[in-house]
């Protein structure tokens, strides 16, 4: 749930000469008496992106203190930007003094509350949140239900958020992000790089996809040194497949971020994260302060498990101003999961404008996306035990992984390949071991198998 209230009054600034086309926008604002609180609001927001508080603070202190410091346009565009930008407590100073839902109505609203929970104000937040369901507005209520989770949740592990702490704080734990640069299964392969991997040359759009967050799900640090549950996996997963793809792409240079948890006893007591909520906008900002190279968008999201029905909802994110450019939602049940997978992960293809890059190696869309899933995420999950990153116990039973690879490699030439390298990662551990499969008739699978014995 990012600070997207914000465009809900004017049309974003135009994104660079590679940004996809933005579907849904809002048209821009009015002209008129209204032209010069604009120019005045977007001087603010270069300020901000300047990293120059102050003065946009000032900007926005003369604002309100006019005639426009009462419109519901100018105070939903205060506190996004703000939001974006991660400042978060002047949002609180400034916006939620003159906030009156019945006259600015909910999206300045949903900024506060936003705003409260990123600062651990349970109370306020739910105070906003009342007044928001008061308005009995049937189109915000998924949205309302998310935030009285979140605001639970914080009431429930008080001691816990206070003892996690900034990240960084002396004795705090400490989340490490991994970010993936190459398809998951191609380590290991690395002297068939010419052939496996397509050259990239000129101008490239830089992508990130994150881990996915699971509302409402907060396991125990034992639970989380145990085996992955189908959900923590398939929060992985997702953002590896994406990745992989947009790395055969022409015009994208693509990672997966996915993050785990350092124990204080050394690398035999790391574990995943589960993200319980969705990524803010600043911890994107601080995704692009670490990754070490620029990004241009940034792919974040959600998956709810319950009962076989999953859901998920993916956001792109254009760094620039880190707007919120497009949403998309996909539910399945397991007899439904393949069809819907395809046509979500070619509704972002199309939307990110995907083309397929030169190689040996012509990427090939799995034909069954769910079993493609279990796969990627059971070569990450050997990756990271390998790299001394997790401890097996955090695996789930790679013999049954490694026995549903061997069944799919015959079926394409991305199988084989992705059941090599699991193969010879899982032999190496000592965790798993089984008589070679038979392979698809491709040079480069049998290629790979004299590679890696």
């Amino acid at each position: 749930m990012g600070f997207f209230d914000r465009f809900a009054a004017r049309k974003p600034a135009p994104g660079p000469a590679s940004s996809p086309a933005a579907a849904g926008e809002p048209a821009p604002a009015p002209a008129g008496p209204a032209g010069n609180v604009q120019a005045r609001l977007l001087a603010a927001r270069e300020r901000l992106e300047a990293r120059d508080l102050p003065g946009a603070l000032s900007i926005y202190e003369e604002v309100l203190a006019g005639p426009a410091g009462d419109r519901a346009d100018v105070l939903v565009t205060i506190s996004g930007d703000l939001g974006a930008s991660g400042h978060l407590a002047p949002i609180v100073e400034l916006v939620a003094p003159r906030y009156d839902a019945d006259r600015h109505g909910p999206a300045t609203g949903l900024n506060l509350i936003q705003a409260y929970l990123a600062l651990g104000n349970a109370d306020a937040a739910q105070h906003v949140l009342d007044i928001l369901f008061a308005l009995n507005r049937p189109e915000l209520e998924d949205r309302l239900h998310g935030f009285s989770n979140a605001i639970a949740e914080l009431l429930a592990a008080p001691e816990s958020a206070a003892a996690a702490g900034p990240a960084g704080a002396e004795g705090a734990p400490k989340i490490g992000l991994i970010t993936v640069s190459k398809p998951v299964w191609f380590y290991g392969l690395e002297p068939m790089a010419a052939q496996l991997l397509p050259p990239k040359g000129g101008r490239l759009r830089r992508l990130a996809f994150t881990q996915l967050a699971q509302p409402g799900v907060t396991p125990s640090a034992e639970a989380l040194r145990g085996p992955e549950d189908e959900a923590a996996r398939l929060s992985r997963a997702l953002p590896l497949w994406f990745a992989e793809t947009f790395s055969f792409a022409a015009l994208y240079q693509a990672v997966a971020a996915v993050a785990f948890q350092a124990g204080a006893e050394g690398p035999a007591g790391n574990h995943p994260v589960v993200f319980s909520t969705e990524w803010t906008p600043e911890n994107l900002r601080q995704l692009v302060e670490t990754h070490g190279e620029e990004l241009d968008y940034i792919v974040t999201g959600s998956l709810r498990v319950s009962a076989g029905d999953h859901e998920v909802v993916l956001r792109v994110w254009e760094v620039k101003g880190l707007r919120e450019r497009k949403v998309f939602p996909a539910r399945w049940t397991p007899a439904t999961a393949d069809a819907v997978l395809a046509r979500l992960h070619a509704d972002v293809r199309a939307y990110l404008e995907w083309s397929p890059a030169s190689a040996a190696y012509a990427y090939v869309v799995p034909a069954q996306p769910r079993a493609w899933l279990d796969t990627l995420g059971a070569s990450l999950g050997l990756f990271l035990a390998e790299k001394a990153v997790l401890p097996p116990s955090c695996l789930a039973p790679v013999a049954a992984d490694l026995a549903a690879a061997a069944a799919r490699a015959p079926g394409s030439e991305g199988a084989s390949l992705a059941y090599l390298t699991l193969r010879a990662r899982a032999r190496q551990l000592g965790l798993a071991d089984a008589p070679l499969a038979p392979l698809a008739r491709s040079p480069l699978a049998h290629q790979a198998r004299d590679l890696l014995g």
